[in-house]
């Protein structure tokens, strides 16, 4: 009944929100179109997650303002729009979200929205057979985490870009190869510091299954006590499965995440503890959520680097 109650509830609250998003757009249809926040001529742009807006930044420069609906330490997969974030959406020229399932609580405002304007969920521009999936069949959204694949969805939302201001296309495409190229960089470096890792230590063990594709592009295993998605509860059964793989490799870390509770991970290391093995926390790692704006993990090349320095140096043991 508990669980009929939850899902009663998250139903009813999606459709008191897309029936908002209709009367917005009604408001707006009525005005002559969307708004434009600033009178300014550039192309308003909200995505859902940093990852998205700030790499979109670059790429738009001075021709574009973007806004993300998420800020640091917030979890989408939990995440449901405000009345203020329906009301950004519908003044939006464009929308890019990730999809994948990552922003599952917004999927039916995406669909009302996508009615009258372009929305784009930028990971399922990826071929099916680039995607990783969980025993369970179900694909894995984190696809930042894989620099290639990052790399081919912002490729889909520039194109949108030049589709809304023809008139820029070749300054978007201008900003996007030099972007690229610091990509480029970012993935040679990170390569070469992860091979540095002992290859028994090579084990990445965090709260939720949210690295898959960085342990794919680095040949590192990865280990979430949750599943793909944050809903996912941890058992104990999950507890002591990750405490026996610390114990057989001898893995000397283990990480929290800036989105998520950290109470699983250290009941990990406890566990550890009593059997004899001290596994230290080798620090906070950025997963569904980068650092604060004006910081370097508020960039995402500047989130990717932290999180490789970071892994690089507590699975040394320094």
């Amino acid at each position: 009944m508990k669980n009929a109650r939850k899902w009663t509830t998250k139903w009813q609250s999606g459709w008191l929100l897309v029936i908002l998003v209709l009367m917005l757009a009604a408001c707006s249809s009525a005005r002559g179109g969307s708004e434009e926040s600033d009178g300014d001529g550039k192309i308003n742009v909200v995505t859902t997650i940093a990852q998205i807006a700030e790499p979109l930044s670059v790429i738009g420069g001075d021709r574009v303002n973007v806004i993300s609906l998420m800020g640091p330490g917030v979890d989408p997969h939990l995440y449901s729009a405000t009345q203020g974030d329906i009301r950004k959406l519908e003044q939006a020229d464009a929308v890019f979200y990730n999809g994948l399932h990552l922003e599952a609580n917004m999927d039916r405002v995406f669909k009302e929205i996508g009615k009258n304007k372009t929305v784009l969920a930028i990971g399922e521009t990826i071929p099916a057979d680039r995607l990783l999936r969980d025993e369970g069949g179900a694909i894995d959204p984190h696809i930042w985490f894989d620099i290639d694949l990052w790399q081919m969805a912002l490729e889909a939302a520039t194109e949108s870009l030049k589709t809304l201001a023809p008139d820029h296309a070749d300054e978007f495409e201008s900003n996007k190869t030099r972007y690229f190229a610091e990509l480029a960089s970012l993935k040679a470096d990170s390569k070469a510091l992860l091979s540095q890792i002992e290859p028994q230590k090579r084990m990445l063990v965090t709260a939720h299954d949210a690295f898959g594709y960085f342990g794919r592009m680095h040949d590192i295993r990865v280990i979430g006590l949750q599943g793909l998605s944050t809903e996912d509860e941890v058992g104990l059964s999950d507890i002591e499965d990750t405490i026996d793989l610390l114990l057989e490799h001898q893995v000397p870390a283990v990480f929290v995440e800036s989105s998520i509770n950290p109470d699983s991970i250290h009941a990990v290391i406890e566990g550890a503890k009593k059997h004899g093995l001290e596994v230290k926390l080798g620090g906070q790692l950025y997963s569904d959520a980068m650092g604060e704006a004006g910081t370097p993990e508020g960039t995402y090349i500047g989130m990717y680097r932290y999180n490789v320095e970071t892994i690089h140096e507590a699975l040394n043991g320094r």
